[in-house]
């Protein structure tokens, strides 16, 4: 039966090593979606290392902005692991063209990745393979000093939520080590 998964955890917490290990021990064809673009030279460095930590029969699909057709054009009955959704919302916000968003622009976006979130998820109920969907967990810290950054953790946090709230599993990842998250009491 296909489930939806959902990995998060803060900076540098291992949460995409362990979708990757949790993806790998499926046994299926992996297709991995990308949401990082190679914007500099850093990027591009962190790209090649995760791609050479990948297993290479895995089908790697760059998609910043399109993680529902990435999911759509997947091989049925392959695992998805889609890393991640911190991003992607980062890509949408920066789509907006301005450092300081206005509240009309923000709703704006919030309802699109509101019904875009559902899509995705919707997309990857339907599928045959498991679904392992990867995101930062940026709410533990502090208020961020600017507006865009309190957009990005507002926006980042009600897309987090709402993914956790459709998966099956779900785990918290600190300092490396995972924590099963309870289900959700429906």
């Amino acid at each position: 039966m296909p489930e939806v998964w959902f990995v998060t955890g803060g900076a540098r917490s291992g949460k995409s090593s362990y979708g990757e290990r949790l993806a790998a021990n499926l046994g299926a064809p992996v297709t991995y979606v990308a949401t990082l673009e190679p914007l500099d030279d850093e990027m591009r460095a962190r790209i090649a290392r995760h791609r050479g930590q990948r297993p290479s029969a895995w089908r790697t699909v760059e998609s910043p902005r399109a993680p529902i057709e990435a999911a759509r054009a997947a091989p049925a009955g392959d695992t998805i692991l889609l890393d991640c959704l911190s991003v992607w919302v980062s890509n949408r916000l920066l789509d907006l063209g301005t450092e300081a968003p206005t509240p009309a622009s923000i709703d704006a976006l919030e309802g699109a990745l509101t019904e875009e979130t559902r899509a995705l998820l919707d997309v990857l109920a339907a599928r045959t393979g498991t679904s392992i969907i990867v995101s930062n967990e940026v709410g533990a810290g502090l208020v961020p000093e600017y507006a865009l950054g309190r957009a990005y953790r507002d926006l980042l946090g009600r897309v987090n939520q709402q993914v956790a709230q459709r998966a099956a599993r779900a785990w918290l990842l600190v300092a490396g080590r995972a924590l099963e998250l309870p289900p959700l009491d429906q």
